[in-house]
């Protein structure tokens, strides 16, 4: 199935499937920010790291099965699949976008 979303969310789940901390954190603007299992992490310093302790602790895959676009919001519903309980999940990723880059990431089931 193919889902329309921005280009740079589409970036942003492929850097995370790959695990790659620096790609993840470059979808973002400088002064970014992800709230995920209640905590925030701003800037790409604090987003890298979120994203290198989340790859070795949950070896996540993404797989996104619905995208909608509410003005400069993408909400994306994913299946994760990782080395966690209850695995796979279904996680809803909203975005809020700052031109071509991510401005807000909210992880939530």
């Amino acid at each position: 199935m193919s889902l329309f979303m921005p280009a740079i969310v589409g970036d942003y789940f492929n850097a995370e499937n790959h695990h790659d901390s620096d790609a993840v954190a470059q979808c973002f603007s400088a002064d970014g920010l992800v709230h995920d299992e209640g905590h925030a992490h701003a800037g790409h310093a604090a987003i890298k790291a979120w994203k290198e302790a989340g790859s070795k602790q949950y070896g996540a895959t993404v797989s996104p099965t619905s995208a909608d676009m509410q003005g400069a919001r993408c909400l994306v519903t994913c299946s994760v699949s990782g080395s966690f309980p209850g695995s796979p999940l279904a996680l809803r990723f909203a975005f809020t976008l700052a031109g071509d880059r991510i401005a807000t990431l909210e992880i939530s089931a």
